[in-house]
């Protein structure tokens, strides 16, 4: 890791970085796999999502501008680099815009729904 390109978490805040953002940011929680210069690392908590990046829980130091990879649920494997880093979270700038509102759809297509879990439905 480049040291120059770090910045401690206690030098900066999330906050510090909300100006800068442009777009809707759609408030969520997901968890998430993600890979740093293709190596997994793991799974993260993606904590607000928008067609440019999104931001997530990633306490482990990481440095700026670095190539990660990041499986959205209903987008799948999206490329980007790190914005930011600060307090335990990072900010991901995606490559190429997303379709957010494709990681809020239901994962299941509810033919497989039990018949007990499913509602009655009668006819008058």
């Amino acid at each position: 890791m480049d040291q120059q390109s770090y910045i401690p978490a206690s030098a900066l805040s999330a906050d510090d970085f909300a100006g800068k953002r442009s777009g809707a940011r759609d408030s969520l929680l997901l968890t998430a796999q993600l890979r740093v210069d293709g190596e997994a690392v793991g799974q993260v908590r993606v904590r607000n999502l928008s067609a440019g990046g999104l931001m997530a829980e990633y306490p482990e130091p990481i440095g700026l501008r670095a190539p990660v990879e990041i499986e959205v649920r209903g987008v799948g494997w999206v490329s980007g680099k790190i914005a930011w880093a600060a307090e335990g979270r990072v900010g991901v700038a995606f490559d190429h815009e997303i379709d957010p509102k494709l990681a809020r759809k239901p994962v299941g297509g509810g033919a497989q729904t039990p018949a007990y879990v499913k509602p009655l439905i009668t006819r008058r």
